[in-house]
């Protein structure tokens, strides 16, 4: 069994939402915070992966 990688977004802003996407198969809104530090976050319903760029 094979797992699908999960999707990274490189962004320009810390504060971002992630909402799945997809009309049909999204997820509630969630805003997501990135912490300078660490540089992303990953969304905890769809694991999608914001990256900070730099």
């Amino acid at each position: 069994m094979t797992l699908e990688a999960p999707e990274v977004e490189i962004v320009k802003k810390s504060r971002i939402y992630c909402d799945g996407s997809d009309d049909v198969l999204g997820h509630p809104r969630v805003w997501l915070q990135i912490p300078e530090e660490i540089g992303f976050v990953e969304c905890p319903y769809c694991d999608k992966r914001f990256e900070l760029q730099r």
